[in-house]
């Protein structure tokens, strides 16, 4: 492929969620009120855990970032969404689908790690409760944070470089409201099995170390959950963990049906709707997931709401 051809395209078009134009007014209402939601509730939830003293422990030092993470990939990829659904051209420059990419694959892999962190944080507080602040000190936490995102970016730029050199060289028209992956190989006129490769094994090591951790974490809570004695003692160590569970299932159950597939597979209308769930939906709801299972931040909540009362 000559290098003309390859950098002769220098912008995407986007054909968006639906070319129905009822429709996009519709969609429009419905996902800005998600966003705005998800907004408010990762935003909320990081100020709630700054400014309240008895959520300074590492749980809540991961939540904020969980929250943090949340935020910038959804707002990497909703605000251009809702301005595509109502305007005539929806373009994006090469480096401007670059960019957008980057960032969500940096906060996606590092929600992927911090969901496996987080897990391994659990099992220090119900296995040996006495030395759980000596174990994960707030040197710990930094560190743990600290490589968390510093592989979220290492493999966020393995695959934007990758994809990026690619030759684009017939059309423009991505079948997406966002540059991603799966949409970006099928106008490749490139050779992409590198792409793939890379895909299924950086990105796979991810996700294998992150279900691994889970899964690791969580056998040995289940061990030490069945040793407490009280009904009760168990019942509220079960309870923490709730809502941890939840977000890792619904977030890796969606990432694993993303991406873990063969490029032949792919059905790129279908996939819009998975992608607007696990972009725009998931970080809405997991904030909500914590906080409606959570007896510590309900407590915030209301010391929060009487002191603006005061």
């Amino acid at each position: 492929m000559n290098k003309e051809n390859c950098s002769s395209l220098n912008e995407f078009i986007f054909l968006g969620i639906t070319s129905n134009a009822d429709m996009k007014v519709t969609f429009f209402t419905v996902f800005l009120l998600v966003y705005l939601t998800n907004l408010l509730a990762n935003i909320g939830m990081i100020i709630l855990i700054r400014v309240d003293s008895q959520l300074h422990t590492p749980m809540y030092f991961f939540l904020s970032h969980l929250s943090f993470c949340d935020l910038c990939y959804s707002t990497a990829i909703g605000p251009k969404m809702l301005v595509d659904l109502l305007a005539k051209k929806k373009s994006i420059p090469l480096l401007g689908c670059a960019l957008q990419f980057l960032i969500f694959c940096i906060f996606a892999d590092s929600e992927c790690l911090l969901l496996a962190v987080m897990a391994f944080d659990r099992y220090k507080a119900i296995s040996n409760p006495l030395l759980y602040a000596v174990d994960m000190s707030s040197r710990m936490c930094s560190m743990l944070m600290a490589g968390v995102y510093l592989v979220g970016l290492a493999d966020a730029l393995i695959h934007t470089t990758l994809t990026f050199r690619l030759c684009f060289c017939g059309s423009n028209e991505i079948n997406h409201f966002f540059c991603d992956l799966p949409p970006l190989f099928l106008l490749s006129c490139s050779d992409i099995q590198i792409n793939e490769l890379a895909l299924f094994t950086v990105f796979g090591f991810i996700e294998l170390s992150t279900i691994s951790g889970v899964l690791v974490s969580y056998c040995y809570i289940i061990s030490s959950v069945l040793r407490i004695r009280s009904a009760e003692g168990r019942l509220k160590a079960f309870s923490t963990c709730a809502s941890h569970l939840t977000a890792v299932a619904i977030f890796q159950g969606t990432m694993l049906f993303m991406y873990f597939r063969p490029s032949t597979s792919y059905s790129l209308d279908q996939d819009k709707m998975s992608s607007l769930f696990y972009t725009l939906v998931i970080p809405m709801l997991n904030p909500l997931i914590y906080s409606l299972r959570n007896k510590d931040v309900k407590e915030a909540l209301e010391k929060l709401k009487n002191k603006r009362w005061c």
